[in-house]
């Protein structure tokens, strides 16, 4: 199911078919993308009070399909490319937001004792996918020379139906307590200090793993096209591999060092991000090293939910604290703009890589906070 749900991250192989046959310019054809990225951490909100008082089978399973609907819908952009805003933007967006949270409030009860490494198998087919399905679109529009509407509606028609019927089975073990507990207020959540610390930390972990991920094409210091498309697989791949490298460390240590390490070696990779895009496999090991710890973010920071507030209370804290990805969307385009003006990426690396060792200091200063489970009333 997540390997679906990912599938929107493999969006730029459907630019340069779309501005061809709509006329539309990059910007505009990116649009769907943007309100996907904006609509997905913002429906992760409610979706966690939904898995609480529904059940992640039914979340799961209306995520999967209004997902594969909105895939469907975005093929009558052959007609008005508002449909394809509406299906990737809007359906698509509320879709996986609904569907995210259930394989991993699910997982995490089923397997207590490993809820890092579940979290991060559990998410890793959400890097993956990206890849997977990019591969498939790229033959359908290229060999089999289908338009980007026609993929649309055979992406859109498998996904609701493997995506739906893969939600239909999240069902948690009969032995969860989570009908018996009280569902916290967000005020209290949010004014929580664990919540803060990791939600700065978020914030900060993702903005440079996005940042990283979207420029990538365009780091290689010689230009070249081929070594920039090859970093983005590689990206991606990684950030599925890094999804279970980091669930299986965090298991086996703290919250606060697990994120440290996280931070600080995402730091170290940034800051010699000038000197690696200098050669095409510098860019491929700088590709592979941000994706891996990229992925971890995924991992880390819901699996620290689980550990302070209690498996039975992911989906509600985790949905809210996901909403990060929001305020981390930006600094993809301040890269840009920085690139812009500068030329280079040279001090933005240095801008970013200087952020996650603040961010690293502030949590190792704070390690006490994310020791102990926070008390829920």
């Amino acid at each position: 199911m997540q390997g679906c749900l990912g599938a929107t991250y493999c969006w730029s192989v459907f630019v340069d078919p779309l501005k061809s046959i709509t006329g539309l310019g990059q910007g505009q054809i990116q649009f769907p993308f943007s309100l996907f990225y904006i609509v997905f951490p913002l429906t992760t909100i409610y979706a966690g009070l939904l898995v609480t008082r529904a059940g992640p089978r039914f979340c799961s399973a209306l995520g999967g399909v209004l997902f594969g609907l909105g895939w469907m819908t975005a093929s009558l952009g052959r007609f008005h490319f508002g449909f394809t805003l509406l299906g990737i933007g809007i359906l698509g967006g509320v879709g996986v937001g609904l569907a995210y949270i259930g394989p991993i409030t699910t997982c995490i009860k089923w397997f207590p004792e490993r809820k890092g490494l579940v979290t991060g198998i559990a998410v890793a087919g959400f890097g993956g996918g990206a890849a997977l399905i990019s591969q498939i679109a790229g033959y359908l529009l290229n060999v089999q020379e289908l338009t980007p509407f026609d993929v649309f509606l055979r992406l859109g028609l498998a996904f609701m139906i493997l995506a739906g019927l893969a939600g239909s089975m999240m069902q948690p073990p009969s032995t969860s307590e989570e009908k018996k507990m009280e569902r916290l207020s967000y005020p209290f959540i949010i004014h929580t200090s664990p919540f803060k610390l990791l939600y700065f930390a978020m914030v900060v972990a993702l903005a440079a793993g996005l940042a990283v991920n979207a420029n990538l094409k365009q780091m290689h210091a010689g230009g070249a096209v081929a070594a920039g498309v090859s970093a983005v697989s590689l990206f991606a791949l990684a950030n599925a591999g890094g999804r279970i490298l980091w669930g299986w460390v965090f298991d086996r240590t703290s919250a606060a060092s697990a994120i440290t390490a996280n931070l600080l070696i995402q730091c170290a990779c940034i800051a010699l991000g000038p000197w690696l895009v200098r050669s095409s496999i510098g860019l491929q090991v700088l590709a592979v090293l941000t994706g891996i710890n990229y992925g971890g973010v995924l991992v880390l920071y819901a699996s620290s939910v689980a550990r302070l507030w209690g498996s039975e209370r992911v989906g509600q804290i985790y949905g809210l604290l996901f909403s990060s990805n929001i305020a981390a969307s930006l600094a993809p385009v301040f890269v840009g703009y920085a690139f812009d003006y500068w030329g280079s990426f040279e001090v933005p690396f240095w801008i970013l890589a200087s952020v996650l060792l603040f961010a690293g200091f502030v949590i190792q200063r704070k390690r006490a906070t994310l020791r102990y489970q926070v008390p829920t009333s």
